[in-house]
């Protein structure tokens, strides 16, 4: 199958709110469905970041809007050093190279792995509040997240995605580092990327406000009430 990216690289991004670049993002996507590219579109948030963006994407596309939670894996000990990633149900997706550099075996791991699972549960129970998951087959799946670093996360996502028969798998976000994008490809139809600045860094750099978002935020943009 094809792999594509589609991406606007442009090394003089300015800084700008979720909102804002939700909005970019979704008139991209919008001349996409408008071309016939995205029949019976669904977004799916990665939360908490990427709920602000995704918001905007489905008001544009008239689109369905759920939640995908992921967890990152982070090493023991360093919890900000990612090792892997996990969604849904399935077998955690770890990085064996960072393993065999860190010299941790996956025994150590079981303990991050069980309280990540554990909170990605906790999460999808809040968030969802006895909903059931979206039905993915046969509908263009966007995965929507607010910014694409190392793609860790991503994978795990579109892989459970995948697994579901969609008709198709979109990855959308606003910033992606290159290395990120790249990754990705294979797990996706298309990487939408509007900036891939060569001098990446870190996502919230991109942003003028990236104040970590709350659970309350997640459930308002569902338009949820508890």
């Amino acid at each position: 199958m094809h792999r594509a990216v589609v991406a606007v690289q442009r090394l003089d991004v300015p800084a700008c709110f979720r909102r804002q670049a939700g909005e970019e993002l979704a008139e991209t996507l919008r001349a996409r469905q408008r071309e016939g590219h995205l029949p019976d579109p669904l977004v799916l948030a990665l939360p908490r970041g990427g709920v602000a963006v995704a918001r905007e994407v489905a008001a544009a596309l008239d689109a369905p809007l759920d939640v995908l939670v992921v967890r990152k894996i982070g090493a023991p000990y360093q919890e900000e050093l990612g090792v892997g990633a996990m969604a849904g149900d399935e077998v955690p997706l770890l990085d064996e190279d960072a393993l065999r550099h860190l010299g941790i075996g996956e025994a150590a791991l079981a303990p991050v792995i069980e309280r990540e699972r554990a909170e990605l549960r906790r999460r999808e129970r809040l968030y969802r509040q006895g909903r059931p998951a979206p039905d993915l087959r046969g509908r263009s799946v966007i995965v929507v997240d607010d910014g694409l670093a190392t793609g860790s996360t991503a994978r795990a996502a579109l892989r459970f995605v995948r697994g579901q028969a969609p008709g198709k798998v979109l990855l959308a976000a606003p910033v992606c580092s290159p290395e990120g994008a790249e990754l990705i490809r294979a797990e996706a139809d298309e990487v939408v990327c509007l900036y891939r600045p060569a001098a990446f860094m870190a996502v919230g750099l991109w942003y003028q406000n990236f104040d970590q978002l709350s659970d309350q935020d997640v459930l308002e943009a569902l338009h949820v009430q508890l």
